[in-house]
């Protein structure tokens, strides 16, 4: 059994990431990354709020406040039988399905494309916020695709940084967050 896959709860912080399938690609060019992040916001961001993400060619990696049950519930009220964390996996799993079958369809490929389940870590202090901000901004360059975080297209960092309205980051927020 894989490790980090407890129930993701209403409320919380959370680290979320995965990889292709044997580390095979997820994204092959410009146009998969646009459609990944279109994706997190039509499907995912009902249960969350994104405060980082970094795409990487064969791995992501996305902080995630859940939103509370209050909000969760309003969004589904045909779903009020339905555990929180149950409702929230599901937009997850909504969310890489639509991907996997667009890329799978546009590629002609079959199968799987992430690996599963999903993994994510439980954000239990705000110094672990922070390090896990900085640590998903850095990740390009710690896999040394770029030297420096900032030039990387495909994270969140250069919005934030430079204070850019963003429709699935909450810019300000996260900018007084890091104390910027």
């Amino acid at each position: 059994m894989k490790k980090n896959i407890y129930p993701l709860e209403a409320g919380c912080f959370y680290h979320i990431y995965n990889r292709g399938i044997n580390s095979q690609k997820l994204f092959f060019n410009d146009k998969n990354y646009h459609y990944f992040l279109n994706l997190m916001e039509s499907k995912i961001s009902s249960v969350v709020t994104v405060y980082a993400y970094c795409l990487m060619q064969n791995h992501f990696h996305i902080l995630v406040r859940t939103k509370s049950e209050m909000e969760i519930r309003k969004f589904f009220p045909e779903k009020d039988k339905t555990e929180i964390s149950k409702i929230i996996s599901q937009q997850f799993s909504n969310m890489f399905n639509s991907y996997t079958q667009a890329i799978n369809k546009h590629y002609g490929r079959t199968g799987k494309l992430f690996e599963l389940p999903f993994r994510r870590k439980f954000i239990s202090s705000h110094t672990q916020l922070i390090n896990t901000i900085h640590y998903i901004h850095n990740n390009p360059v710690k896999h040394r695709i770029i030297l420096n975080a900032e030039n990387y297209r495909h994270s969140s960092l250069c919005k934030i940084k430079n204070g850019i309205d963003d429709s699935l980051l909450p810019v300000e927020a996260i900018r007084k967050l890091l104390g910027w």
